[in-house]
């Protein structure tokens, strides 16, 4: 009942937002009429086949990636629709406002048709997010941006000028339609000859089988030192309803295995000591832990950093950037030189131009979402993210491999 209940409201303002197309292209040759026509009740059409097909099964069938660009586009052209809507509504209301005055008014008679101007108010609103969105999937889900930053250290030691690092995060392999474009990905980062690569979290969306078929992919990720991983929110199975806890138990095991399949060192709450010449560079990795209730705490800093007094430097991997502010720009973990945090995506969604605007819907939910942060002589680097979640792709906000080189300041 609730399916048919929802296609009818797509049906609904399938015809609704359809008066507005009508009417601004009545004297377009017939031949564009047809052709958009045709395409704005492909929409529909597509839209009733994705739902009862995923009712009765019909889609396990389906190929993933068929499944998710169907389903995205879908939402796209409904999104754009109402839009469409909402401007023919704010019309049909000042339709409605001239017949009441008319009434009252007597003799005075207005144009109460269709407005124009509104229809094609409509249909440009709808034209902006079917375009951007619409971009943002097909060029620019695998559109790898490398960003590079210097990261100034007062009283580095000797050992680590020049020290490079890269940094990933969130690759939620479970949203990837194809190996092949995420290959690239490590191509770039394996030709940057980096001293350390570090993960900082959220490998799958939600189960741990996501991850098994990039095993080959991520595995091929080189550096001299080593590849550091942590878990990020999605890592644990928080998000599946298992049938009891020694499944989810089994999942999160799978995933454990996973990140060693990958020659990955995953740091659980501890730390590792990476020699450098005479010098010692402290890894240290935390479980999940967030200043925000509404995602899971399973870090423990001081537990993580013990061993690491005697380290000449010290990096954490943290996937929640909130972490930061909460407990490692406390007095007793000054020592923490930089934190590397993901999370956020930059929301896959913003404006950035460096120099000019670094804007995100994010800024309003995080006050650390992406880039470099610094308080006194502690650092924090958000990761954009390397895959993406929900909407399969990025508007202005590009997946990220970050490069971190090392100065004394």
């Amino acid at each position: 009942m609730r399916s048919i209940l929802f296609i009818g409201f797509l049906l609904f303002l399938d015809v609704y937002a359809f008066q507005a197309l009508r009417l601004v292209a009545v004297n377009w040759p017939a031949w564009l009429r047809t052709s958009l026509f045709s395409l704005y009740w492909a929409t529909p059409v597509l839209a009733v086949v994705y739902l009862l097909s995923a009712q009765f099964g019909y889609t396990e069938n389906w190929g993933k990636g068929t499944v998710t660009l169907l389903r995205a586009f879908v939402f796209i052209f409904y999104l754009a629709k109402f839009l469409v809507a909402s401007m023919l509504i704010v019309d049909d209301l000042r339709r409605v406002v001239l017949r009441a005055y008319e009434g009252l008014a007597g003799p005075v008679r207005f144009n109460k048709g269709r407005s124009v101007f509104m229809a094609q108010l409509g249909l440009i609103l709808a034209a902006i997010p079917l375009a951007t969105l619409s971009y943002g999937i097909i060029r620019n889900r695998h559109r790898y941006q490398v960003i590079r930053r210097k990261i100034q250290i007062p009283g580095l030691s000797k050992e680590f000028e020049g020290l490079k690092i890269i940094q990933i995060s969130d690759i939620h392999s479970g949203s990837f339609t194809d190996k092949e474009p995420v290959r690239k990905a490590v191509d770039l980062i394996n030709q940057e000859e980096a001293d350390l690569v570090f993960f900082t979290g959220d490998l799958v969306n939600y189960k741990a089988e996501e991850a098994l078929e990039f095993v080959d992919v991520f595995g091929a990720i080189r550096a001299r030192k080593g590849v550091y991983s942590i878990l990020g929110n999605h890592d644990y199975g928080d998000y599946v309803r298992w049938n009891n806890e020694a499944e989810k138990e089994q999942n999160l095991n799978l995933l454990f295995d996973i990140h060693r399949r990958m020659g990955w060192n995953l740091l659980r709450n501890e730390n590792e000591l990476v020699p450098f010449g005479e010098s010692n560079l402290g890894v240290i990795g935390v479980e999940n832990y967030s200043a925000l209730d509404r995602f899971p705490k399973y870090g423990d800093l001081k537990k993580a950093s013990e061993g690491t007094e005697g380290a000449d430097l010290k990096i954490l991997l943290s996937h929640d950037p909130t972490h930061w502010k909460e407990q490692v720009t406390a007095d007793a973990f000054k020592d923490i030189s930089l934190t590397l945090s993901g999370h956020t995506h930059g929301m896959q969604f913003g404006l950035e131009i460096p120099g000019w605007i670094k804007w995100s819907p994010a800024k309003y939910m995080y006050r650390e979402w992406a880039g470099l942060y610094r308080e006194a002589d502690q650092f924090l680097y958000v990761n954009r993210g390397l895959g993406y979640l929900g909407y399969p792709g990025r508007v202005g906000i590009l997946p990220e491999i970050t490069v971190l080189e090392f100065q004394n300041a």
